[in-house]
């Protein structure tokens, strides 16, 4: 098996092997040429794994930017269209190719990558843990406040002629939220990914601040009495009212479906009735990969400070560190050091506490990293302004 980089002359066999391994068919371009997912895909930054002259596997990864806590904005490499033909699962072609992938990642001097994973069981081994969740609520139309809602102003645009709003609106947020992810101006204009990205027919409910700044939107459909809400995207909890109060009072809505709301978010206690607005889902959303600690820990920002020693084992790149992590006025330096570890953990599990979605004491009680003493101090130093939450698929 020959595991290789590819170019943009292997874009037909690159489509051609992922589709065949999740059982798809390639779509048909529009007439504009956008809305499909692999027409941002980088080509110089794909992964073939070939047989005997055949692909019979592909990995590819996108340039981002990743918030970090301290609203750091640092590159992230997004990994996607990760597939093995069927007749080729389960020897291997997976495993060698992640592991060439990373080792080509560490050659472009990327200190982590990011994921969405399919199923949960397949990228821990990898070194991915899960760092960003997200919550569905469905709430019945027209319920009732019981905060004071600051409307505002609020329009709404259809889709097709909202492209530059979502995208000035959509980088402001994601440069102050953790977890979030860039969405390069290719994208928009390529039409890739999901709503509302991709030109698929949407409403857009915009947001504007008292001298007409667009400061925050929601994006919807509506289909036989239910508004479902693709992304609600501002860093303003009174807009994120304003937008939710909007969609309750739409006329002839039974429900409406909010698909992504941030963990912890205030939205259910702004309703006169707690219990009107259940969550319906959670799953995690962003997997976090640290390929260099060090220089990771040292980027992100830090709120508390304070020290700690971090025994780090990588068995899948046969690395094992221990590191001293020192803050002091937010600054953090790490250094490798020989004092007894504070926490001992996988790497999965620091790239779960990174942005600060889950606490080490969590991980702690799970039985997945040995705490030296009390955790407090770790969850007290890893926390992030805000839980961290990604929208963006890819």
């Amino acid at each position: 098996m020959q595991i290789r980089s590819t170019t943009a002359q292997d874009l037909d066999v690159f489509l051609g092997t992922v589709h065949t391994a999740f059982g798809r068919f390639p779509e048909t371009p529009d007439e504009n040429g956008g809305g499909l997912w692999w027409s941002a895909a980088e080509m110089d930054r794909g992964v073939l794994a070939e047989t005997q002259g055949k692909a019979v596997g592909t990995a590819i990864a996108h340039s981002f930017e990743l918030t970090l806590p301290g609203a750091v904005v640092g590159p992230a490499a997004g990994i996607t269209a990760v597939g093995v033909l069927p007749t080729h699962r389960r020897q291997g072609v997976l495993t060698e190719m992640m592991r060439y992938q990373l080792g080509e990642l560490r050659e472009r001097g990327e200190f982590l990558s990011v994921l969405l994973a399919s199923e949960g069981e397949i990228y821990g081994r990898f070194g991915y843990g899960p760092a960003t969740y997200t919550r569905r609520m469905t709430i019945p139309g027209k319920s009732a406040f019981r905060t004071q809602v600051r409307t505002g102003s609020i329009e709404v645009l259809p889709r097709a002629e909202s492209t530059e709003v979502l995208e000035q609106v959509y980088d402001r947020y994601r440069r102050t939220q953790p977890g979030a992810l860039s969405r390069p101006h290719r994208w928009w204009a390529l039409g890739a990914g999901m709503p509302p990205v991709v030109p698929a027919p949407r409403y857009v409910a915009v947001h504007r601040d008292d001298q007409g700044v667009p400061d925050g939107y929601a994006t919807y459909t509506v289909d036989n009495g239910t508004l479902t809400i693709d992304e609600t995207i501002t860093a303003d909890d009174a807009v994120f009212a304003a937008l939710a109060r909007f969609a309750l009072d739409h006329d002839l809505v039974t429900e409406v479906v909010f698909q992504h709301v941030p963990t912890g978010h205030p939205l259910r206690w702004m309703l006169a009735d707690f219990n009107a607005g259940p969550i319906s889902a959670e799953m995690d959303w962003l997997w976090v990969r640290l390929l260099d600690v060090p220089r990771a820990l040292t980027t992100r920002g830090w709120l508390t400070d304070g020290e700690i020693v971090l025994d780090v084992d990588d068995p899948f790149l046969r690395e094992h560190h221990r590191y001293l992590l020192t803050v002091e006025d937010g600054v953090a330096e790490c250094v490798e050091t020989g004092r007894d570890p504070d926490l001992e953990l996988d790497v999965r599990d620091l790239g779960s506490i990174y942005l600060g979605g889950t606490t080490p004491s969590t991980l702690v009680r799970a039985g997945h990293v040995k705490a030296h003493g009390s955790p407090a101090n770790a969850d007290a130093l890893f926390r992030s302004e805000r839980p961290p939450h990604c929208l963006h698929w890819f």
